[in-house]
């Protein structure tokens, strides 16, 4: 791990004795999407997930981590936090809750502890990928130690892939 700084979110897993691997990627700061996370890694891009902030009309805010490729449906995210109605919250407000940037968005490590819930998916994979708290570095981390260090839940959350109208006409 010689060359890599590590983040606050890793120092925190260390505390906590939980292995992973740092990863580093090249940052495109024109695409900060999963896909070219996913790309750069050299991963399918159904085990590289993203880290989502919501705020709730009942709960306040928590975090949802889906698969790079997928939605969180806010419906279902809503009845798993005990909400009515949720949205994601305000680009302009995730560093002042967080303390995290938009691209560097960790579940490990944020200014307060918030739910978090897990796309159940995640439990297929020995292997997840999450941000480091950093543009540029991903923890290559078992799902089921991050979801226990987090006190997260696993529920589904993601919006149903459709078939677009391009392969209907096919």
């Amino acid at each position: 791990m010689s060359g890599i700084n590590k983040t606050n979110a890793a120092r925190l897993l260390d505390r906590a004795k939980i292995r992973y691997n740092l990863i580093p990627y090249e940052v495109d700061e024109n695409n900060l999407a999963a896909d070219h996370v996913a790309k750069q890694l050299g991963e399918d891009i159904k085990c590289v997930f993203k880290t989502l902030v919501l705020h709730g009309d009942r709960a306040g805010h928590f975090v949802c981590v889906v698969p790079g490729d997928a939605e969180v449906d806010l419906k279902k995210a809503a009845k798993v936090a005990g909400d009515k109605k949720v949205d994601l919250i305000p680009m302009k407000e995730l560093l002042p809750l967080t303390g995290y940037i938009r691209g560097g968005c960790s579940p490990v490590g944020m200014k307060k502890d918030f739910p978090t819930f897990f796309h159940e998916s995640a439990l297929d994979f020995d292997r997840i990928y999450v941000s480091a708290g950093q543009r540029g570095l991903q923890f290559e981390i078992a799902p089921a130690d991050l979801i226990k260090y987090t006190r997260g839940m696993t529920a589904d959350i993601i919006v149903k892939p459709e078939t677009t109208d391009e392969e209907e006409i096919l």
